[in-house]
């Protein structure tokens, strides 16, 4: 008697499954040991002083801390925005530092989004080519999901109006589409909803926090609020530029 064969296995299958279970367990973005310092009449002012952090894909972080901790600059850094001076970024495995200008430009345009408390519309442009801003910058515009983001966001009836035609919390949606519309695989938010009242800032995170889901991004944001703080996976505290469990 020959034993019973059960079903094959598909090799390739199984090898893709795994892949991409190694890549949720992998953090898409490891901050190691980051330090960084403004040259002031005084000498160097340290910001940030060996921050380590990690951010699996799909997970979210609120960075807390006061004015002055370093919570903007390390957004800065983390979002190729600036350079630090020493220590690593590394972002889906590419060590930031060691990027030439040009390839830095295309990680932002194509791997990361950004939301600005100021909202940093154009304000020459309407809110659909705000929307695609970015996308169109990157080669990465995609019209069914820039009309899905446009009524995610409730901005079907706005999409011809200028930024300055807007209210805070609509300029705010016209920003966090903005940024999603590249389907980056990191959103950093920077004080997102600061220059917004209470009702509009849920509203908007609310949303936000929808979207992050559906794209399956990281997203780290940067806030004095515990109580929208509380709303994401994880929590850390920056104090005097080193970090602290919160």
């Amino acid at each position: 008697m020959f034993a019973r064969k059960g079903p094959r296995l598909n090799v390739s299958l199984v090898r893709a499954a795994k892949a991409h279970a190694d890549t949720l367990a992998s953090p898409l973005l490891r901050v190691v040991n980051l330090r960084k310092s403004y040259a002031t009449p005084q000498g160097p002012q340290p910001v940030l002083r060996g921050v380590d952090l990690s951010l699996r894909a799909g997970e979210t972080l609120a960075l807390m801390g006061e004015s002055g901790s370093g919570k903007s600059t390390l957004l800065h850094l983390v979002g190729a925005l600036d350079h630090a001076d020493g220590g690593q970024i590394l972002l889906d495995g590419v060590d930031i530092a060691v990027l030439s200008e040009n390839a830095r430009a295309s990680m932002r345009r194509e791997k990361i989004g950004v939301v600005f408390q100021q909202f940093n519309l154009v304000a020459s442009l309407t809110v659909a080519e705000n929307l695609a801003f970015q996308a169109r910058l990157a080669g990465r515009y995609d019209p069914d999901w820039q009309m899905r983001l446009t009524q995610r966001l409730g901005l079907e009836k706005l999409v011809a109006r200028y930024p300055e035609q807007l209210s805070g919390g609509q300029q705010q949606r016209v920003a966090v589409g903005r940024a999603l519309a590249v389907r980056p695989k990191l959103l950093l938010a920077d004080e997102p909803t600061g220059n917004l009242d209470e009702m509009a800032g849920d509203a908007v995170m609310g949303l936000t926090l929808e979207l992050v889901a559906e794209t399956g991004c990281a997203f780290l944001m940067a806030t004095h609020s515990a109580r929208l703080a509380a709303r994401l996976e994880r929590r850390e505290t920056l104090v005097a530029g080193a970090l602290a469990r919160a």
